[in-house]
């Protein structure tokens, strides 16, 4: 609840924290941020669910959030929920909440602009020479101003990584599901037009939501409408990657590598053949991960912004799947 007096929310939220140290340490974090707000660890969550108002959690197991009766909002501690809504016993009727933050947005743009110069100088070829001591010859190089990037999704992350690699000089075009008119950006919207924006597009990032109707964008159709000899990212969800597709497009030369931070079972599993391939660059799950007192802020955010009877940022809603 409220109270007019004192100013202050008197709500008490569960944090998934990963052991004593974490929690005390998000303890201290809110109580700076928000000191009338009762931060409870998991533990206690689980054994009074019905006293919890907020959580903020990568992947709650068992029912703990069904028997959370008063449950107003429920945060991931990551930019996507997956993890939360697959959970047949979560309640329909919360509201749940995407991480965001200044702090994110810029690490995703930073990894991204490492990521399209990476395929833009093909650093494979240095890393496997390295492996045996071979001395490559000299290649000819390409300038950011004759690249073309493409940037799937133009939401909270992807319109940074677009705007980032435009102020880096590229050639940046963006593709959404909704209409957005981005300085210095040609953007396309809705499927009709995503040959178009496909067409002639030298790296390919995919920071796409996870819906029905972008599971396994990343195929061979895909692939081939590129550039010839163009270079993937994938940063959005392992489940846009169509794994055979990929490889086959690499082996056949149409694709000239790939970059791939997501994947569809993580940790990635030492037999899968991304691990060996020479034109892969594999990170895990690293692009972005915000720190505790940025996570903790955006946190409150949102828990302020709901109780004054606001939406509050980064609400995931079901119709549009993210």
């Amino acid at each position: 609840m409220y109270d007019c007096q004192k100013g202050a929310f008197l709500m008490r939220l569960a944090v998934k924290s990963g052991g004593k140290s974490a929690f005390s340490e998000w303890s201290m974090i809110f109580r700076n941020l928000m000191p009338d707000l009762n931060v409870v660890d998991w533990d206690e969550a689980n054994h009074h669910p019905q006293s919890i108002d907020f959580v903020l959690a990568w992947q709650p197991e068992g029912d703990i959030l069904s028997r959370m009766l008063h449950l107003k909002g429920i945060i991931s501690t990551g930019a996507g929920v997956d993890h939360i809504i697959q959970d047949p016993l979560c309640p329909r009727n919360v509201p749940i909440y995407r991480m965001g933050s200044e702090e994110i947005s810029a690490q995703m743009a930073d990894y991204v602009l490492w990521a399209v110069l990476c395929c833009v100088r093909r650093t494979w070829r240095w890393h496997g020479a390295q492996a045996t001591r071979t001395w490559l010859p000299p290649a000819p190089n390409r300038l950011a101003k004759d690249v073309t990037v493409g940037v799937m999704g133009l939401g909270h992350l992807g319109r940074s990584v677009a705007d980032h690699l435009c102020n880096a000089g590229f050639s940046v075009r963006g593709w959404a599901r909704s209409v957005y008119d981005l300085p210095g950006i040609h953007t396309y919207a809705g499927p009709e037009t995503f040959p178009a924006f496909l067409k002639k597009v030298d790296v390919l990032i995919c920071l796409l939501p996870s819906t029905p109707d972008t599971v396994g964008i990343l195929n061979a159709r895909t692939f081939a409408a590129l550039s010839e000899g163009a270079s993937v990212i994938n940063v959005g969800r392992g489940s846009h990657l169509v794994e055979g597709d990929l490889l086959a497009a690499l082996n056949e030369g149409l694709i000239a590598g790939a970059i791939l931070d997501v994947f569809d079972y993580e940790p990635l599993p030492r037999i899968s053949p991304f691990w060996s391939h020479p034109q892969i660059i594999i990170t895990p799950h690293a692009a972005a991960e915000a720190t505790r007192p940025s996570k903790a802020a955006h946190t409150v955010e949102i828990i302020k912004a709901i109780m004054r009877g606001e939406e509050g940022p980064l609400r995931y809603h079901p119709d549009k799947g993210y």
